[in-house]
């Protein structure tokens, strides 16, 4: 199952452009490590365990299949971790048909083929409820630690993914609550600094507007990455988590008269897999429906909250550590509710596919990140002495990375590296001296061709019009934000 999964995520690795949060990693990653700790200090910082693993992967190469491979190889471990969680919970069953539909997620193909920590943070998500179980199973002191190893992950992957947390308190009884909040809050550590470097920086999220409720209706999309089967995924795991919690309530055992088929079908795990026997009331299952409910639903209210409390953070992609949560529990739910579950398992993914084949397709396709750069250099039909200046001065990283033949002259730049404080690159800021002798500028930024060419948006445009050039041509790459091809030329 990590094997396919896997697969299915570097299947799409050298399809989609670079965009420019990937681009932000290469730029960390090809700094030194004194460079990345300056500009932790300024922007990104809560990344700097991710730039900091990127910066020595990075050594063998940047290109986008070598870049996107860690992503990949998370999404692998997140689906070793769910099968075998799935095992323990219910039945071998339960996991391969939860990693099964782990697999065909397009959210799982776009992030694991995305040069950014969101699979890292799943993965160490789906590692620290399995390694909680494990504890919870026999509570000895390596497991202690290698429990508190995995929230540390949790903490160091993903700032938000801390958001999870909560949900393990679920299963704190009193014979381990010490235990269990000591390895919490060891582990939680480098959230803490983590999370005072992000605040300090979170002029660099001003762009994140403030949401509401209404988000929510769009969370099951973001979870599985299509809009049809998310929302049937989440229905299932919903009623999936109801059923299981209804089967549980009021069981004396599997030899009980209140033990009906379906509780017997629970309780057919491996005693190995859940250290009792098969007889015995399996009285932390309830908590584990709430623990993995928790899951998959409190990180977006969360996030909507600290969005309010504290200032605007809800972005979708910081909610992909739930997509674990809301295969195994759709997955527990095939498992343990139908008689045919190898039928239905099959059935249900074979469904998944069906209804996500479009989405596997855009997520696929050259402007699956919405920033495609080698179409931009496609329409940059450049002449002899033509200019280029960017309305974003970090677009810089992606044209250098991908141009391939004679660009225009990069009139603005004035230094070959970018500053230390951030992603942009030093210009000049005498536009009409740069432009003297020129007869045509191509101007490209991030945005709309409105965006730019009306108002004052994109401050670079109005002064290449100022300095004496008119627009000639203008084109916008699909979808939003997309990028905006401009030639202006001398009036």
């Amino acid at each position: 199952m990590a094997l396919l999964a896997g697969g299915a995520a570097f299947s799409g690795t050298g399809s989609a452009t670079l965009n420019g949060d990937e681009l932000a990693t290469i730029s960390a990653a090809s700094r030194s490590l004194a460079g990345m700790w300056e500009l932790a200090q300024h922007i990104d910082g809560h990344f700097l365990p991710y730039y900091a693993f990127m910066h020595f992967w990075a050594k063998a190469g940047t290109a986008e299949l070598w870049l996107r491979l860690p992503s990949a190889l998370a999404i692998g471990v997140a689906a070793w971790l769910l099968t075998d969680l799935g095992r323990r919970l219910h039945s071998t069953r339960a996991g391969v048909i939860a990693a099964a539909i782990f697999a065909i997620l397009p959210s799982v193909s776009y992030f694991g083929a995305f040069a950014r920590p969101y699979a890292f943070a799943a993965a160490a998500v789906a590692f620290s409820f399995w390694a909680l179980h494990r504890v919870i199973e026999r509570p000895d002191g390596r497991r202690w630690v290698g429990y508190g190893v995995a929230v540390a992950l949790v903490c160091s992957t993903h700032l938000f993914a801390v958001l999870v947390l909560p949900a393990h308190l679920a299963l704190a009884r009193r014979a381990v609550l010490v235990r269990m909040m000591a390895a919490l809050a060891a582990g939680c550590v480098p959230a803490a600094v983590l999370g005072l470097i992000g605040y300090g920086e979170r002029h660099a999220i001003s762009w994140i507007p403030q949401r509401g409720p209404e988000v929510w209706l769009k969370f099951p999309k973001m979870a599985a990455g299509t809009t049809a089967l998310g929302v049937l995924l989440f229905a299932m795991a919903l009623a999936g988590a109801a059923l299981l919690w209804t089967a549980r309530r009021g069981a004396r055992g599997a030899g009980s008269p209140a033990a009906g088929p379906l509780e017997a079908r629970l309780r057919e795990a491996d005693p190995h897999a859940t250290g009792r026997s098969a007889a015995e009331p399996r009285v932390a299952d309830r908590a584990w429906v709430f623990a993995l409910t928790g899951w998959l639903v409190l990180p977006p209210l969360l996030l909507l909250a600290v969005s309010h409390l504290v200032t605007p953070v809800y972005v979708d992609r910081y909610l992909f550590v739930t997509t674990p949560a809301l295969s195994l529990l759709a997955g527990l739910a095939v498992a343990a509710i139908s008689r045919f579950h190898l039928v239905a398992g099959v059935a249900v993914v074979v469904l998944g596919c069906v209804l996500s084949f479009p989405d596997h397709l855009d997520v696929r396709e050259e402007n699956g990140r919405f920033e495609n750069i080698p179409w931009a250099l496609r329409v940059i039909k450049a002449e002899p002495d033509d200019a280029i200046v960017y309305g974003q001065s970090q677009l810089r990283t992606g044209f250098e990375y991908y141009a391939d033949s004679l660009m225009p002259v990069d009139v603005l730049k004035s230094g070959d590296v970018p500053s230390p404080d951030g992603f942009g690159y030093p210009e000049g800021s005498d536009v009409p001296a740069a432009l003297e002798g020129r007869e045509r500028v191509w101007v490209v930024w991030r945005g709309s061709k409105k965006s730019g060419l009306e108002g004052d948006g994109i401050p670079r445009v109005g002064e290449v019009e100022r300095a004496g050039f008119e627009l000639s041509l203008a084109k916008h790459s699909a979808d939003l934000p997309g990028l905006t091809v401009a030639l202006f030329t001398r009036r």
